[in-house]
């Protein structure tokens, strides 16, 4: 096949983008295709040569993100790039922003080009957590308590309790995110999470993840991290997190958040492959926090660690992803 990698672009999550672009691209000319990259939100091409050196290397910290009205105009000229039209498949390994909220998909579907993960609906759905956390709870999804948008009479910490999460509605990465503990310290996190900012009943327990891949669900795995909670640096840094996969779980837990994690990628309409986030109680139960349609594919990832368990290694897992969206746009 003759893949496009579509990396970078204008989130806080660039980064991670990167990384995930270049160990794609790595495992895919493993299994003898041709790739190429493209950074829509700078207009950058990439050759298979300089593709295959991108380092997975993510800073301690976010990047400053891109200049919002020049990498939208970049992003429109460089998806409507007649070059596009010599790919089999984009692989979408951009995070955040535009290359998750369903824009891209919605480029690109206008271009004709087949991509992989969700389509634009299920992009923006999931990638605003308020309409994704309604869906799931219409559905009977178990999802933890939460407040948006976020007013000065909001009275989040009266309604929800301490400790709570206050986070943006539509980032990843826990980019922005803040374990509140004390109530003086709600208008800063408010600052730091940004203008959509959320607050969600924060859930004592375990983290753990469940990918899912075509129709089915990956084993689960569970995430010990240094910090209280799983944030950016415990994400991409070395040795800041555990993780167990399969996760130990007891009898009919891992079956019933394969069930949910199921659920959530369905309500929300989403295809190909993606990663659901649960916290679960020291009762056993669990509680959906967010669907992430294009879950990072980095040294530091769960979806490979879980396929790998399943018998998928990562080349195949990279392989597997393209040719889920091929077959999708045959039929």
């Amino acid at each position: 096949m003759q893949i496009l990698i579509l990396l970078g672009g204008d989130s806080a999550e660039r980064d991670v983008s990167f990384a995930t672009g270049g160990a794609v691209a790595r495992a895919l000319a493993g299994r003898g295709h041709t790739v190429a990259g493209l950074d829509p939100a700078t207009g950058r091409w990439l050759t298979q040569p300089e593709l295959l050196d991108v380092k997975d290397k993510i800073r301690r910290e976010p990047p400053p993100q891109l200049d919002f009205k020049t990498a939208t105009r970049r992003m429109t000229e460089s998806l409507g790039d007649v070059r596009l039209g010599q790919f089999d498949v984009a692989f979408l390994a951009m995070h955040g922003g535009t290359g998750e909220d369903g824009t891209v998909q919605t480029l690109l579907g206008l271009a004709g080009v087949p991509y992989t993960g969700s389509g634009p609906l299920a992009s923006g759905v999931a990638m605003h957590k308020d309409t994704a956390k309604r869906l799931f709870r219409q559905a009977g999804i178990p999802t933890p308590d939460w407040i948006f948008p976020v007013r000065p009479d909001s009275r989040p910490v009266e309604l929800l309790g301490l400790p709570l999460i206050v986070k943006p509605v539509a980032e990843g990465s826990t980019v922005g995110l803040t374990l509140l503990k004390e109530p003086a310290a709600l208008e800063e996190a408010a600052r730091i999470a940004g203008p959509d900012a959320m607050c969600e009943r924060f859930i004592p327990g375990r983290e753990l993840s469940v990918g899912v891949l075509g129709q089915r669900a990956l084993p689960a795995v569970e995430i010990i991290p240094e910090h209280e909670i799983y944030d950016y640096e415990c994400k991409y840094t070395d040795g800041k997190s555990e993780f167990v996969c399969p996760a130990p779980l007891k009898s009919g837990e891992a079956e019933q958040l394969a069930h949910h994690a199921r659920e959530a990628f369905r309500v929300l309409g989403c295809r190909g492959y993606a990663r659901v986030d649960f916290r679960l109680t020291t009762a056993g139960d669990p509680y959906c926090l967010e669907v992430n349609t294009l879950p990072g594919m980095t040294s530091h990832s769960l979806v490979p660690m879980a396929a790998a368990q399943a018998g998928i290694d990562f080349a195949a897992l990279c392989e597997e992803v393209c040719l889920l969206a091929l077959n999708r746009t045959a039929q």
